[in-house]
């Protein structure tokens, strides 16, 4: 419900919505996908300043998969990483945390919270032919 909210239920292939939290942080929500019933979004977060230089670590990346029917986002990867299990053992040979799923989502909750409460909006669309 919160990806919509920040979508505007506008959803369009190329469409990219940045959210300046502070003079500093942006995260950016691109849309790329979208079928009858789900859209594949991708939201990164970046820095306004020395961007180019820092590590892929420090700038996060998620894609994410909305389901319209059922109102429910499933992250489809993160930092590049795909198909996250739900559980893991522990130790494991990518020292993946045992929660690492539920972590992903509370990541992807408070990313989204915060763009809410605190993002300023602008909208690029970029045509494909």
């Amino acid at each position: 419900m919160m990806i919509l909210r920040l979508l505007a239920d506008k959803e369009h292939v190329g469409e990219e919505r940045d959210f300046l939290i502070s003079d500093f942080l942006r995260y950016r929500i691109k849309v790329d996908e979208v079928t009858r019933y789900t859209s594949l979004i991708t939201m990164t977060q970046n820095t306004t300043v020395l961007s180019d230089t820092l590590p892929d670590i420090l700038k996060p990346k998620m894609v994410v998969r909305l389901y319209h029917d059922a109102k429910m986002a499933e992250v489809i990867s993160n930092q590049d990483i795909s198909k996250v299990k739900p559980r893991y053992d522990y130790p494991n040979k990518k020292m993946h945390l045992p929660d690492e799923k539920q972590q992903i989502n509370l990541f992807l909750k408070e990313w989204l919270q915060l763009s809410l409460q605190l993002g300023r909006s602008s909208v690029t669309h970029h045509l494909y032919n």
